[in-house]
């Protein structure tokens, strides 16, 4: 999909991959800004339940506003694939950082209540987040 154009999104590059979909970077070309945009992945036979669930998930999260929950500008449907465009936040993920050097306890503890904060906040809205990874086995 990179180098494509979808809607009024230009996707430069892919971000990555989880249980409902794949993330890119991409180009609002109306509002020239930097996005995410995630595409459902639909396999055979779960296209209606799952539709809804992204529908019914995204509508939950726009209604979010939280300094430690994504920002989400727009849920469309284009070329038969469902997407969100969400705010796109530049930076190293925790993974990055912690390969370049241990983390000082002052920086994972700010790190973890920061996760723990946009959770919470997230769960008082009825919001169950389906893809928290487990800690690597060396911290």
């Amino acid at each position: 999909m990179v180098g494509q154009t979808i809607s009024h999104y230009r996707i430069l590059e892919k971000l990555g991959e989880g249980g409902m979909g794949v993330v890119y970077k991409a180009v609002d070309t109306q509002l020239d800004r930097t996005v995410a945009l995630k595409f459902l992945q639909i396999q055979d036979g779960e296209g209606g339940e799952l539709r809804e669930r992204f529908l019914r998930e995204t509508k939950a999260a726009a209604a979010l506003d939280h300094p430690a929950v994504c920002t989400i500008h727009e849920c469309g449907e284009a070329e038969g694939r469902m997407f969100l465009a969400m705010a796109y936040i530049d930076g190293s993920t925790v993974s990055e950082k912690i390969r370049e050097r241990p983390l000082k306890i002052g920086e994972a503890l700010d790190i973890a209540m920061q996760a723990a904060e946009g959770l919470r906040a997230a769960h008082a809205a009825g919001i169950v987040h389906r893809d928290i990874k487990r800690a690597p086995t060396s911290w």
